[in-house]
């Protein structure tokens, strides 16, 4: 008699709620992406493509930008970037910018 095996299928959702380290890391990764959400309007157009939600550890949040001169534009946002961030009760009390160099 031939044995069946029955296989369960977990979304990656629900995967991360099953595991308490995973759920966590997905709850900073929503948390991330609030905050960009809530500073984009801020972020003038032709530089947001430029700009992505990066880790947020305790209550430092890093945006991560594709170049040094999106670096240095992001940089002179940061005050108005930080007071809409408090405005809007995020948990955030700096922002770090990263270049990410690009994958070879």
């Amino acid at each position: 008699m031939p044995e069946h095996r029955y296989q369960t299928q977990f979304s990656l959702e629900q995967a991360a709620s099953a595991a308490p380290t995973l759920a966590a890391l997905r709850e900073r990764i929503r948390e991330s992406q609030r905050c960009l959400e809530q500073i984009q309007h801020l972020i003038p157009a032709a530089l947001r493509r430029q700009v992505q939600a990066g880790p947020i550890h305790e209550t430092e949040w890093c945006l991560l930008v594709s170049s040094a001169a999106a670096s240095t534009k992001l940089r002179q946002l940061l005050p108005a970037l930080q007071q809409t961030l408090t405005h809007q009760g995020a948990r955030v009390s700096n922002i770090r910018i990263k270049v990410q160099t690009p994958q070879r």
